[in-house]
């Protein structure tokens, strides 16, 4: 597996804690946790504390494909940063950095050895630009 980890960042026009919101709850996850729009998050759940499990359904609309997104939490520190840890070991970090009256949200991921890193960097920025869009408009 490539042990460097990708980076990819977003600067939502909202506070800390609207976007913290609207990243963390499932109410709000199923509405931007999707890289195109022939993709949806149908389902989500997240039990946010050390040792709890985050779960979001991924599925192509045409049914053509889907797959669970899960990972456990070893750190949180509330309205600032996170860690959690997939079923295959990847780490993710997810930090939200208060700048003036917006938001940087900053993601740092394992990659998998699946597919090229390019693609995958290109397909979680997509996700948390979608993410960025809904939170500044909700």
């Amino acid at each position: 597996m490539d042990t460097s980890k990708i980076t990819i960042q977003a600067v939502v026009a909202a506070d800390r804690q609207k976007v913290w919101d609207c990243y963390t709850q499932p109410e709000h996850i199923t509405k931007w946790n999707f890289a195109t729009d022939t993709w949806h998050c149908p389902a989500a759940s997240n039990d946010m504390r050390v040792g709890g499990k985050y779960l979001a359904r991924m599925e192509a609309k045409d049914g053509s494909f889907a797959f669970d997104f899960e990972a456990v939490y070893n750190e949180i520190v509330d309205g600032e940063k996170f860690t959690y840890t997939m079923p295959d070991n990847r780490e993710i970090q997810v930090s939200f950095e208060q700048t003036d009256d917006k938001t940087r949200v900053t993601v740092t991921f394992d990659p998998e050895n699946v597919n090229p890193v390019d693609l995958q960097r290109s397909g979680w920025q997509s996700i948390l630009d979608n993410f960025r869009k809904y939170a500044e408009e909700n």
